[in-house]
Formats: C-alpha cells, sequence, structure tokens
C-alpha cells in the first residue's frame, strides 16, 4: 500500500506528435511545486502521473491543483493489481468514514486484468457491506464514491477535485503583462497564462506620489499569480519624470491616452529585450474613459507586436469573479493609489484622434523619456516559494 497524488492531465491528449513537449513542460511545473518535498517524485504513467513521497499531501495537492494543464487530482492509494487487495483497501479506506451512501466506479485500463470493470464493482461493493455494517449502496445519488482504476497497480480514491486546466505554461510564448493594483490586471495575466503563456509583469511606479505599499501590493500580486503562471518576473518602472513632463506639457483631457502610449512604448522596449511576443493588459472596452475603442486604437498605434486584452468583453462582476477564485481580490482592493489614478484628468477625453495626439506628444522627447524609464527598471522574480532575487 502506498499513499500518492493521482494527477489527470486535459488538452495535452489531443497534441499527437508534439505531446511530449507539452509533457516535458508540465512535469517541469509540477516539480516546481515540489520545492520543499526533497523525497517526492513525479513519474509517468498509462494517461495519468504520479507524485509520490509526499509528506504534507494537503499543501502539495493545493499547489498542484494550479498548474496549467492539469485538469484534476485525487488523493489515492495504490495496491499491487489483485482483486484481494483491491477490495482489502476497499473496506479500509470506507471504514474511516461515517457509513452511508455509497457506489464504486472501476475503470479497467489494464486489459490484461481478468475482470471487467463491473465485475470489480459488483466484487468490491459486496465486499464491503458484507464488512461494514450500515452502509448502502445508491448508485444514482451516493454520498461516497470510490473509484478504482486499475493501471500499472491498482489506485483507489473517494475525491476528485478540479484544477487549473489549460495549457502548461511556457508552451505558447512570453508575454509581458502591464499589471498594476487592480481588479482587471492580474485577471488577464492569468487568463492569458491558463492558455501557455509565460508572463513577466511590468509596473508603472510614480514615487513619490505612490508609496512602498502601493508597490508593495503590485509584488504581492505577482506572487499570488506566480502560483498558477510559474516565475513571474515583475519590472517595475520608474514612472514619475514622465508624468510630470506629460502634465506640464500636454492638454490635460489627453494625459491619460499619452500615459497610456507611453507605458505601451516602455512595455514593448521590455517584451523585446526579454523574447516577448506580446503585451497583455487588462482593459475591458468602455469601462473607463481611456477605455474606448478610439482610446485604444491610439494606445495600440505605438508598438508593432500583438496587445491581448483577455477580459476586454467582460463586465466588472465577472472579472472580480475570476479575481476571488484565483485569490488576488482582496489585495486587489486594498486603498493604494497606483499611478494611473495620481494624475487623472478631470475631464478627460473619450474619443480621441490619433493626428492630435501625436501632434501634442511632439514637445516631449520620447525617445530619451523612454530610454531613461527603461534603463532606471528595478526587476524582481517571484516564484511558488515566494520572492526571488531582485536583479
Amino acid at each position: 500500500m502506498e499513499q500518492l497524488i493521482l494527477v489527470r492531465f486535459g488538452e495535452i491528449h489531443l497534441k499527437g506528435l508534439n505531446r511530449p513537449y507539452f509533457e516535458h513542460r508540465l512535469v517541469r511545473e509540477m516539480k516546481r511545486r515540489l520545492f520543499d518535498e526533497p523525497q517526492a517524485t513525479v513519474e509517468k504513467g498509462d494517461g495519468r502521473y504520479y507524485i509520490r513521497g509526499v509528506q504534507n499531501l494537503d499543501a502539495v495537492m493545493e499547489r498542484i491543483r494550479k498548474v496549467f494543464g492539469v485538469h484534476s487530482l485525487s488523493p489515492a492509494i495504490a495496491v499491487e493489481k489483485d482483486i484481494s487487495a483491491i477490495r482489502d483497501q476497499a473496506v479500509e479506506m470506507m471504514r474511516d468514514k461515517h457509513p452511508t451512501t455509497f457506489k464504486v466506479k472501476a475503470r479497467r485500463a489494464d486489459k490484461r486484468f481478468p475482470m471487467t470493470s463491473p465485475e470489480i464493482c459488483e466484487e468490491v461493493g459486496g465486499y464491503i457491506l458484507e464488512n461494514l455494517p450500515g452502509w448502502k449502496v445508491d448508485v444514482h445519488h451516493p454520498e461516497v464514491t470510490l473509484e478504482v482504476e486499475v493501471r500499472e497497480q491498482a489506485f483507489l480514491h473517494c475525491e476528485t477535485l478540479p484544477a487549473a486546466g489549460g495549457m502548461p505554461v511556457g508552451t505558447n510564448g512570453r508575454a509581458f503583462l502591464l499589471l498594476s493594483g487592480g481588479i482587471d490586471s492580474p485577471v488577464a495575466g492569468y487568463m492569458v497564462a491558463k492558455r501557455g503563456v509565460a508572463i513577466e509583469a511590468v509596473h508603472f511606479f510614480s514615487y513619490p506620489y505612490t508609496g512602498e505599499p502601493a508597490k508593495e501590493k503590485v509584488l504581492t500580486l505577482a506572487k499570488l499569480l506566480s502560483e498558477y503562471a510559474g516565475p513571474v518576473r515583475v519590472h517595475v518602472v520608474p514612472f514619475t519624470k514622465i508624468q510630470q513632463e506629460i502634465y506640464q506639457k500636454c492638454p490635460e483631457g489627453e494625459l491619460t491616452v499619452i500615459m497610456r502610449r507611453f507605458m505601451m512604448r516602455i512595455a514593448q522596449g521590455l517584451a523585446q529585450r526579454g523574447k516577448g511576443g506580446a503585451l497583455v493588459t487588462g482593459e475591458s472596452i468602455g469601462q473607463v474613459a481611456s477605455q474606448t475603442m478610439e482610446a485604444l486604437a491610439a494606445t495600440d498605434a505605438v508598438v508593432d507586436m500583438p496587445v491581448f486584452r483577455p477580459v476586454i468583453g467582460m463586465d466588472k462582476q465577472e472579472i472580480m469573479e475570476i479575481a476571488m477564485k484565483i485569490g488576488t481580490y482582496e489585495t486587489s482592493i486594498l486603498p493604494y493609489e497606483d499611478c494611473c489614478t495620481v494624475f487623472t484628468p478631470r475631464h478627460p477625453v473619450t474619443r480621441p484622434k490619433l493626428e492630435r495626439i501625436e501632434a501634442s506628444e511632439k514637445v516631449l522627447d520620447i525617445e530619451g523619456l523612454v530610454q531613461e524609464a527603461v534603463d532606471g527598471t528595478e526587476v524582481v522574480t517571484f516564484n511558488a516559494a515566494g520572492r526571488g532575487l531582485d536583479e
């Protein structure tokens, strides 16, 4: 008898000849979650992965549930492929539970096993009824479902936990996420990472208008994202000088759009340096003045790489629900201002004309300001174990 974690994967099944590559990335991400389990191993089986040698089962399962590419997982007991061993272990597992209704589900992946799936169910269920008074069978609405999977060994479990799903991180390139302290951008990062995109974050910091608590809030969000997305590097960009220049020299109503254009230029510069293939933002169309179609077109005009907006068609409630599910909501609502709120104009232009915006920017040293901000960027790395070293 051995206790282990049985891991199921989803979309990887569809990858044909490229499947080994996706499986390799999935295993790598699972192993990263075992940083405090030196004896633990990840083994590939027939359509499953098995994590063996785990000491803190609950903590590891919670981390593995957040690995993109994992469809579901179960704490399981492995025994030899013998019906007597299976029956005995089934009784031991059910003995620890309060008598109630149950059913047995069996899956005979190894067709060499001499009993069919229905025969396994009948044999194991009957043995439980014989040895545990008070239990009753209910095949339609059982309170406990005992599953038996006959593969390399026989695996028994009573619980299947849903996991993050999606594709293993890193299988679909790298993107740079514009990460504010709000609700939307962490959700956007989560959603694009779920499709296998490795993410790095770019945060614009306007000291002293925004202080260290606001910065730490964003770093906390990056750490929470790293529990799903693997290691996340945060590029903290000094943005005060650029905002002051815009505020002093450009029309007030255009401040937000021009500021966003600088953010996109800087993020693209960092992405090109860091081998990123796209930018990601948390913009939702029509949510604020800078997120109209015209404003988004004006900001996109300064970059020549794709811009992904995973929450573009969601309303605020939908975004908040995802933020609550992934654990970023409570941090996002902490009352610290970010750089976007410090210099908000009283009457922002909602339908900016690109020609007019470009004319307003001519008084600014765009190339010099962007280069200075990029050169002054601080980098902090997070992984599942916490913050890494500043770079």
